[in-house]
């Protein structure tokens, strides 16, 4: 009898264990992954997007005629594809646009050596060729202007810097090891939030020298410098960071000409200086400011949603169209934005009829504060522009960006979400094989799935390899075409396209964490 009835239980089971698997499981639909794989892999178009967003429009500055051209070209390209609701939307008013129309900068003596250099963005340019004496000006404190007066007037201002060119011992691309993966799977004590809390000491120094710069700024004006020179966050073997050296807000004050150059030019003028040795320098930089039109735009565009019930229901992928200048913006974020486009075109080609709205945006004015996301996300999902959710809060199932660089997707932030996380699992088992597994429940920052997470929205950003993105491409002079990984950014395509189209089909949307309880 015990034996009867040990084999009617296990006869049992394999009737009930496989249902209850089946319903805690999550659906994956391998056959359109494998149709995914075979468009995004075999026939992708991506280097050719990212061809036409660097090399064929260049740099796209918040506010500058290559952004507007890249607008154009986009959404001409999604209408192109066949999407729908195509539209450059604008998002409220930015402010000024800029662009450098021509860059020269050359020390003279004691010697002639061209530098490596381009005007910091929003600044004015000397509009002619002007040839003085250099100048090294250290200012640390309030006390420190009364020793520079009378000293300044027709020289060229070097601002104080204690940066060294960067020696490259390691190579200046990684991968992600599998421990560091390993690693990212576990929450780290005392972290959960949003991101690093700054001390009030902290933020107290930056505000000094937040000051202290805008004094010295207003003293070199006052006291007749020609221009200011200087470099900011290392850089080495001729490439420099690039960084905004005015206001872009419409009525805001006139500033010196300013130049950032390459670490290793501007630290020899600072030795010769020091050492007694005169230093002259010649510079032709002249900028355009633009202010016909103040507003920001962000390109949408659709494939729609055919499911009666759910069709209203949208799912969101999207990237920052805009870049800085020095370069041509190729990983800072022409590869977000080409992936995203070629995600789009993939599940266009295929002719996938989803049961949900897939929408793609191509955000403005990122680099300044995510500004396009952040009043679309107002505007679509908000009351008012309050943190107050409408009608359209519950209607969107999650949005997935990239703004990480060119290497491939290892896997996602989950943002604290631990209901989207088994989901998330089941969804990148089939990309195991192309390096993507890993889930993490970490917060991730700096880019436009804040704009959605801070309203209570699903927002996800995708864990990538790093590659050279903070020591060689990001904001620098050297974020161009040749930097980009083809093969990283078709594996990127392959699984965004997956990943959107299987939130669009499930039957649920994405969960959504908890909101916030106020008394």
């Amino acid at each position: 009898m015990k034996k009867i009835n040990l084999f009617a239980l296990l006869l049992l089971g394999l009737f009930i264990f496989p249902a209850a698997l089946q319903e805690i499981t999550e659906p994956v639909d391998y056959e359109m992954i494998h149709r995914i794989k075979k468009e995004g892999l075999e026939n992708s178009q991506i280097m050719d997007i990212a061809w036409n967003l660097t090399d064929r429009i260049g740099p796209r500055l918040s506010g500058s005629t290559g952004l507007k051209n890249a607008y154009d070209w986009t959404s001409s390209t999604f209408r192109e594809w066949g999407l729908t609701n195509v539209k450059v939307d604008p998002w409220g008013e930015f402010g000024r646009g800029w662009e450098v129309e021509k860059s020269y900068i050359a020390m003279k003596e004691p010697y002639y050596q061209a530098l490596i250099g381009i005007p910091k963005a929003w600044t004015n340019g000397t509009n002619g060729l002007v040839e003085a004496e250099a100048i090294y000006v250290n200012i640390t404190n309030d006390r420190d202007f009364e020793a520079y007066k009378g000293k300044i007037k027709g020289k060229f201002v070097l601002t104080p810097v204690t940066i060294q060119a960067r020696t490259t011992f390691q190579a200046d691309a990684q991968r992600y090891t599998d421990e560091a993966l390993e690693a990212m799977k576990e929450m780290p004590i005392g972290i959960g939030g949003g991101g690093e809390q700054f001390s009030a000491e902290r933020i107290a120094e930056f505000r000094q020298a937040q000051e202290l710069r805008r004094k010295a700024q207003q003293f070199f004006i006052d006291e007749g410098a020609l221009a200011i020179i200087n470099t900011h966050r290392g850089g080495g073997h001729g490439t420099f960071f690039t960084t905004n050296g005015a206001s872009y807000a419409v009525g805001a004050p006139e500033v010196l000409p300013e130049m950032e150059i390459a670490v290793e030019h501007y630290n020899r003028m600072v030795r010769l200086l020091e050492k007694g040795v005169p230093v002259k320098v010649e510079m032709d930089t002249k900028t355009k400011f633009l202010d016909e039109d103040l507003n920001g735009y962000n390109v949408l565009a659709e494939i729609q949603g055919t499911d009666p019930k759910l069709k209203e229901e949208i799912v969101m992928l999207g990237a920052h169209l805009d870049s800085w200048f020095a370069g041509t913006g190729a990983t800072d974020n022409a590869a977000g934005s080409s992936v995203m486009m070629e995600a789009m075109r993939i599940l266009k080609t295929l002719g996938v009829q989803p049961r949900r709205t897939i929408r793609v945006a191509l955000w403005g004015s990122e680099e300044q504060g995510l500004y396009g996301s952040r009043n679309y996300v107002r505007k679509t999902f908000t009351q008012d522009g309050q943190n107050v959710p409408n009608a359209m809060h519950s209607k969107l199932s999650a949005y997935y960006n990239i703004d990480n660089g060119t290497g491939k997707i290892r896997g996602i932030y989950t943002q604290g979400n631990d209901a989207a996380k088994p989901i998330f699992e089941e969804w990148f088992k089939p990309f195991h094989d192309m390096g993507a597994e890993t889930i993490t429940i970490r917060n991730t920052g700096g880019t436009d799935h804040q704009a959605f997470d801070g309203v209570g929205l699903p927002g996800f950003q995708f864990i990538q390899d790093p590659i050279d993105y903070g020591t060689r491409t990001h904001h620098t002079n050297m974020d161009v075409y040749e930097r980009l990984q083809e093969a990283d950014l078709k594996q990127m395509a392959v699984i965004v396209a997956s990943m959107v189209y299987h939130t669009a089909m499930r039957d649920e949307k994405i969960p959504r964490k908890p909101r916030a309880v106020t008394n």
